[in-house]
């Protein structure tokens, strides 16, 4: 019975990462118009990509240029009484559709992405040619990894795979419909650690666009103390969340298999929008458990004692600090950690940095100084939805959330997640005008 729950979820997860991701990005479009102000602006972005395909790995098939075309639909709003967007310094969001070639279609192929992102103005005090581009979602790959027909590409051996893309944007001309702008940037694409091998698609990229809306840009920004924010809002909250993601353990242990997880958090919330805090968590790996009851051969050869106790020498604990960003019903996360307790990895460094051949370990990863300060320090990036949207400040709420985690930036499992936030009471403290 076990079994088979478990396969109806490592189905239902496969299927459904990407449809979360689109459901996040929906969101980032429809769901900040509640409370909007007075002016919105809905804007259309086709944009031209390319750049270079950076090799994953010693013999990584060769590439040519990189292509890319990406179409962004978004709105800016210029008078509003949402918090976030007043504070944030009303920021651009949406949800962007592309299509890359990588260069070689036949050993690396084509990416379908769909990403949510937000951009911020830079430099707005000197100039406003100047902005951020930030986006984080899902892309289908249709050419992977194969040991026989495509042993070379170790870039990636799912279809379905995380999503990141960065770019800085300057403005080449102002019209009062159309915008046209240059970038420089970054994308990434990996499986976060749901099969190997997984070291991932990295480009570095140049870009030509045109912003195609009424001129956001020449609309005179309102002063911030006429809008509202006199005041500097404080708030205390409490969080917990449950999650459960997958991994694998090494190339031969290369069956995806659970990470269960628990959180406890506590910080603050300024202004609605910036959210910090701290917290504790614990995590239990399937992989280990299994590899300890059976009796894997790094146990049988250096901690015969795990096997008495298989529950504990499987789990982690560690604390962490998070910030994340409140856009109305939208959350964007980050967590940076440190591993109190997690004593497998020794063995789950060994088995996944080693050398095999025919399924049987040559040698093992070495447990230097890169290894250990990897055991230590552990990351969390990702995107949660709100039921209730999080600038109207309500005691309780519930979150559902889309993450991958890491071990120093290293993809350690994807996990989705289920949390309840409680705010205590709201603190104002005035600011003096000068």
């Amino acid at each position: 019975m076990t079994h088979f729950f478990s396969t109806i979820f490592k189905n239902y997860i496969q299927q459904q990462a990407s449809c979360l991701i689109i459901f996040f990005g929906m969101m980032s479009l429809h769901g900040q118009t509640e409370e909007s102000g007075k002016f919105s602006n809905f804007f259309f972005t086709p944009e031209i990509l390319l750049g270079k395909t950076m090799e994953a790995n010693t013999d990584f098939p060769k590439t040519t240029l990189q292509k890319g075309l990406f179409l962004n639909f978004g709105t800016q709003k210029r008078d509003s009484n949402l918090h976030w967007v007043r504070v944030l310094g009303f920021p651009k969001t949406g949800l962007s559709l592309g299509i890359t070639e990588f260069g070689n279609i036949e050993k690396i192929g084509i990416a379908y992405s769909v990403m949510p992102f937000a951009e911020f103005d830079l430099f707005k005090k000197k100039t406003d040619r100047w902005s951020l581009h930030l986006g984080f979602g899902a892309g289908y790959i249709d050419t992977k990894y194969d040991p026989e027909m495509n042993p070379n590409n170790l870039a990636v051996t799912t279809s379905i795979n995380w999503s990141y893309k960065s770019f800085l944007y300057y403005r080449i001309s102002k019209g009062e419909l159309y915008n046209w702008r240059l970038g420089l940037g970054y994308a990434h694409f990996s499986n976060g650690h749901t099969r190997l091998p997984n070291q991932g698609l990295n480009s570095f990229l140049i870009s030509a666009s045109l912003v195609i809306g009424k001129d956001f840009y020449a609309q005179p920004v309102q002063d911030i103390d006429k809008l509202g924010i006199r005041n500097r809002i404080k708030e205390y909250y409490f969080e917990t969340r449950g999650g459960i993601g997958q991994n694998v353990l090494s190339r031969v242990f290369n069956t995806k298999k659970e990470v269960f997880s628990m959180a406890l958090s506590g910080g603050t919330i300024v202004n609605r929008t910036f959210k910090f805090g701290g917290g504790v968590y614990y995590r239990f790996y399937e992989h280990y458990y299994d590899y300890i009851k059976e009796g894997g051969q790094l146990v049988q050869e250096q901690r015969t004692n795990y096997r008495n106790h298989p529950y504990r020498y499987a789990t982690n604990i560690g604390l962490f600090g998070s910030a994340e960003l409140l856009l109305g019903h939208v959350g964007v996360e980050f967590n940076l950690g440190v591993n109190i307790y997690k004593p497998f990895y020794k063995f789950d460094w060994q088995l996944s940095q080693g050398f095999y051949q025919n399924g049987t370990y040559l040698k093992l990863g070495e447990l230097d100084d890169y290894y250990k300060l990897k055991k230590i320090i552990s990351s969390r990036m990702g995107l949660r939805y709100y039921l209730l949207n999080t600038a109207k400040a309500l005691q309780h709420n519930f979150f559902l959330g889309a993450h991958i985690n890491a071990n120093l930036g290293q993809a350690d499992f994807s996990e989705l997640s289920l949390g309840y936030v409680y705010r205590f009471t709201t603190k104002r403290k005035s600011k003096t005008k000068s």
